[in-house]
């Protein structure tokens, strides 16, 4: 039957070389002459029927998501070889994922065509290159469809909603994993282990002439060879091949109601975003980011060009790539510093040659007072200065190890999902390690993603001796899940699963003390160490305050005392150096 169906496409597809081919396939964005994207429901049934067709297709279930219906990938491999382990043996994997945010459905009509038109001749196959597709991650979001709230958004005439089934924004759910959804990405991330990833979106925040924008992975934070490739080579090669394609590109605009003329910083991707959880793992990410207020013809017809470019990329560079990847872990296991913060480095810049439109600051007719106002009667091409170089702003020396015990699972369980390897103790093990005090830490004061999170942390640390319970887990870093490892579990790092509030309990005092009695056994401790005494009343002399608080220097004694409990404040993570 696929013979048949096949030699008749072929047939229908050769009447007519000057124009596009039809090749039955055609895509509910097609079909509305670029007006709609495809529901979850038409695209799941639009894959399954490419795979009946075409052995070059394979639409799989592979795990759950909070909607209650099963998350997919749809794998394009010319040969029909869908075992993960055999294709990485010669070929590079690119993933794409599409509707993160399905009000953002660019990708998800780009790729649906891409495909098709990749299996049906009309896009030369890749021969080195297998193609995996999220065809929507967020399918509670999709299932969730309307027609208003994409505020800002110019098409298509009905989308699915930001947040997913729990109202969680998966794009900020790589590292903590709220989700079943973001549980399933990392099941499929580790299943095929991705060269190069794509996740396509839809941007916000000013106007300008390009439809298309790219948000690559930050190429400091990548860091090594691998990232010095993204910026002077993977980079510049896509901007040159869309050129050829008659699509103009610059990097994501990060600005917010303000003109970007007066120059923009690149977007840092900690962990949290899709492209900063790939990154751990050294693949090349980066986001497509087309214009919102251009029509959404035009951007799926950008997206798709985009992809169409990337998959050349990774065609023509793919034994490079494969070699930098493997370089990059080699590199990090020998390194003895790791970076946990980035700031911007102003010391460099580049200058980019931006096509926008020019802007100004009138009065509002809602308000009275002033707003932004773009003109797009007066297009402009400027010189402006894009900062897109970070240098560290704290450095941590790399632990030959850390040490959770066993009670923290939910932690352990995260580690396991991302293949980090672990070694549980036969038995009770006492060893000499370094151990983090949280000694200030700043809390959102509204919720954010389901959490209220930590940032500005400061530790101190100590060395001693502590004894670790059978059943408490090794994990050295020497491995090449090492930047995950550091980065959830170095309290300072900026997505660390301290900073999304997994060890809040240690935050909260557990024993305490009644002040009737503690008032006599302060007054004894005071009477029997002399060097707190003279830190006492040093402390009331100098901080007028705490010498008008009678609680808080009841407080302070007993924290002086060996009353205090060892655990409020202790980080459970300890550190091998």
């Amino acid at each position: 039957m696929r013979i048949i169906l096949g030699v008749l496409i072929l047939v229908i597809s050769c009447k007519s070389p000057n124009k596009k081919p039809h090749y039955g396939f055609e895509t509910q964005f097609e079909k509305s002459d670029g007006l709609e994207t495809a529901t979850y429901k038409q695209t799941i049934q639009y894959y399954a029927k490419l795979a009946e067709a075409y052995p070059e297709i394979s639409l799989k279930e592979i795990g759950e998501t909070d909607s209650g219906s099963p998350l997919h990938i749809v794998t394009l491999n010319p040969e029909g070889i869908f075992d993960f382990d055999e294709i990485r043996k010669s070929k590079r994997v690119l993933l794409i994922n599409n509707g993160i945010h399905p009000g953002e459905s660019d990708g998800i009509d780009a790729t649906m065509m891409l495909f098709r038109d990749i299996v049906n001749g009309y896009v030369e196959a890749p021969k080195n290159t297998v193609l995996v597709s999220i065809p929507i991650y967020n399918v509670g979001g999709s299932l969730n469809r309307n027609s208003t709230t994409r505020t800002n958004q110019n098409g298509p005439k009905d989308y699915g909603f930001r947040g997913n089934a729990r109202n969680y924004d998966l794009n900020r759910d790589f590292i903590k994993c709220d989700t079943k959804n973001a549980k399933t990405f990392a099941t499929i991330f580790h299943l095929i282990e991705p060269d190069v990833f794509i996740d396509n979106h839809v941007s916000n925040g000013a106007d300008y002439q390009y439809t298309l924008t790219h948000l690559f992975t930050q190429h400091n934070k990548l860091g090594g060879d691998l990232g010095h490739y993204l910026h002077t080579e993977m980079m510049p090669a896509l901007e040159q091949k869309l050129t050829k394609k008659n699509w103009d590109i610059t990097p994501y605009v990060n600005v917010f109601n303000q003109t970007p003329e007066g120059g923009f910083s690149q977007f840092m991707d900690s962990p949290r975003y899709s492209t900063g959880y790939t990154t751990l793992f050294n693949t090349l990410g980066m986001m497509v980011e087309t214009h919102m207020l251009k029509p959404y013809k035009q951007r799926v017809e950008g997206t798709y060009a985009l992809m169409k470019s990337m998959i050349e990329i990774t065609e023509e560079h793919g034994d490079k790539i494969a070699k930098l990847r493997k370089k990059a872990v080699e590199a990090m296991s020998s390194k003895k510093t790791y970076a946990l913060l980035w700031e911007t480095d102003t010391t460099q810049t580049t200058t980019l040659s931006f096509r926008g439109f020019e802007g100004d600051k009138i009065q509002s007719r809602v308000t009275g007072l002033q707003r932004l106002k773009y003109d797009r009667t007066k297009p402009f091409t400027k010189d402006i200065i894009y900062q897109n170089y970070f240098k560290s702003g704290l450095d941590i020396e790399i632990p030959k190890a850390y040490i959770i015990p066993q009670g923290w699972h939910n932690v352990i369980d995260l580690l396991k999902l991302n293949k980090v390897d672990m070694t549980s103790f036969k038995k009770d093990t006492i060893l000499r390690v370094e151990s983090y005090k949280i000694e200030d830490y700043k809390t959102r004061s509204q919720a954010y993603e389901g959490h209220y999170l930590h940032s500005q942390v400061l530790v101190s640390s100590l060395q001693q001796d502590i004894n670790f319970r059978k059943g408490d887990y090794l994990i050295k870093t020497s491995q090449p899940s090492m930047r995950y490892i550091i980065e959830t579990l170095e309290p300072q790092a900026p997505d660390s699963f301290f900073n999304w509030n997994f060890f809040d309990t240690i935050l909260q005092q557990k024993e305490g003390f009644s002040p009737y009695v503690w008032e006599d056994k302060a007054s004894e401790l005071l009477e029997k160490n002399p060097e707190i005494k003279t830190a006492f009343e040093t402390k009331k002399q100098s901080d007028t305050t705490f010498a008008k608080n009678w609680y808080a220097q009841l407080d302070w004694l007993h924290k002086a005392s060996e009353n205090y409990e060892q655990a409020h404040l202790q980080y459970p993570i300890f550190r091998i150096k």
